[in-house]
C-alpha cells in the first residue's frame, strides 16, 4: 500500500520530499543514463507502466541522468529477462515485467532463473475479471460455473497467450467446475476482448484496463473479479456501473478467492545492496506522484508497493501456488 510516512508532514515539505533528487538521500546514484527495459511490446500494459515510470521520473526530476525505455518483448518477455542476466552488475538497467519474470522458467528452458536477477519492487497489482459478452445466457458467474459443469465443450474461454495467467485461471476454474475447459490463446488481452465482443468465445479472463472500452461500449459484461474484496473504484464506467459494482468471484461461489499478478521491477544480478536500495526509494517516490496514481486509477489496478523480504516472500508464495497447477497440466519443465 502507499506509504503513510508523510501523513503528518506539512503539505509543502511533503511535496519537497516527493520531488527531491535522490542524490540527497543516498550515496550511490547512477552516473549514466538508466535503461528501462520493458518485457513486452509497445502499447501493452507493461509498456504503459514503463513509460509512466519514465514520465514521473522526468517530470519530478527524480534523477540527475536521463532515462530511456526499450521494448524487449520476445518470448513473452523472456528476451528482456535474459538480457538482464547477461548484464550482471550493471546498475544502470531496470526491467519492467509481471509475474512472468519468475513463472516463465517453470514452463520453458530459457537460460535464466528469477534468482539470477535482483528484485527491486512490485509497484501495483492487476485484478483479473471473468468477462462474458453482452446478451449471454449467464446472468452471473454462478450461472456460468453451473453451465460449465454441464456444457464445457461448447463454452470456449479465451485469454492472452498460453501457459500464462489467463490459462492458469482457466485450469483453476475447470478444477472448481469439474470440467475440462477449452482455452483459446490470443496474442494479447486486447485481442481476447475483441473476440469476446464479437461472440466468438463464451468468456475470457482479462484485467480491467484491457476490456474497459468494450464494457463502456456495451459489448462485454464483467461477471466477477478474482479478489478477496470488491474493487474500490466507485466512479461510473458505464451509465449504471462502476468497478466497485462488480461482485467478487468468491461471493458467487466460484471457489477461487483471489488471483492477481504483480507489476514488478528487477535489476540485474550482482548489484550492491546500496544500488538496490536506491531504486527501491526511487520507485517509492514514483508511486507517490500524481501521474502514477492517475495511472493506477485509470487502469483499475490494486495499489500495492512491495520490496525487500516482503517481495521475495510474495514471489515464493506465488510460485508455490501455481507449481501444482502447472504440474497437473503437464506444463512444468523437469
Amino acid at each position: 500500500m502507499y506509504s503513510p510516512r508523510t501523513r503528518h508532514v506539512p503539505a509543502l515539505l511533503a511535496a519537497l520530499l516527493c520531488t527531491a533528487p535522490l542524490a540527497a538521500v543516498a550515496d550511490w546514484t547512477p552516473e549514466k543514463n538508466v535503461e528501462i527495459v520493458v518485457a513486452g511490446g509497445p502499447g501493452g500494459g507493461t509498456d504503459q507502466l514503463g513509460r509512466v515510470i519514465q514520465s514521473a521520473i522526468t517530470q519530478h526530476k527524480l534523477l540527475d541522468v536521463n532515462t530511456v525505455v526499450l521494448n524487449k518483448g520476445g518470448g513473452n518477455g523472456a528476451e528482456a529477462f535474459l538480457e538482464m542476466k547477461l548484464a550482471k552488475g550493471d546498475a544502470n538497467k531496470l526491467v519492467i515485467g509481471t509475474n512472468n519474470v519468475y513463472l516463465l522458467p517453470l514452463v520453458a528452458k530459457l537460460g535464466y532463473q528469477w534468482t539470477d536477477l535482483t528484485p527491486v519492487a512490485a509497484v501495483a497489482e492487476d485484478d483479473f475479471i471473468l468477462w462474458t459478452y453482452q446478451g449471454s445466457p449467464w446472468k452471473d458467474a454462478a450461472a456460468f460455473k453451473a453451465d460449465l459443469a454441464k456444457n464445457a465443450a461448447n463454452m470456449r474461454v479465451g485469454g492472452s497467450q498460453s501457459k500464462d495467467v489467463d490459462q492458469t485461471l482457466s485450469l483453476l476454474l475447470g478444477q472448481q467446475a469439474g470440467a475440462k475447459i477449452t482455452y483459446i490463446p490470443f496474442k494479447s488481452g486486447s485481442e481476447a476482448s475483441t473476440q469476446l465482443a464479437g461472440k466468438h468465445i463464451a468468456a475470457n479472463f482479462n484485467n480491467p484496463a484491457e476490456s474497459v472500452s468494450q464494457w463502456r461500449g456495451g459489448q462485454v459484461v464483467p461477471l466477477c473479479v478474482f479478489s478477496q474484496a470488491r474493487m474500490g473504484y466507485t466512479q461510473k464506467v458505464t451509465e449504471t456501473q462502476s468497478w466497485a459494482d462488480v461482485p467478487t468471484c468468491k461471493e458467487l461461489g466460484l471457489g477461487i478467492d483471489q488471483y492477481r499478478f504483480p507489476r514488478t521491477v528487477f535489476l540485474p544480478g550482482g548489484v550492491t545492496d546500496e544500488q538496490r536500495a536506491f531504486y527501491v526509494e526511487l520507485l517509492r517516490k514514483v508511486s507517490q506522484t500524481p501521474e502514477f496514481k492517475t495511472y493506477v486509477e485509470r487502469s483499475a489496478l490494486a495499489p500495492t508497493f512491495l520490496s525487500g523480504d516482503e517481495l521475495v516472500s510474495y514471489i515464493e508464495k506465488d510460485r508455490e501456488r501455481v507449481i501444482p497447477v502447472f504440474k497437473q497440466a503437464g506444463w512444468l519443465r523437469e
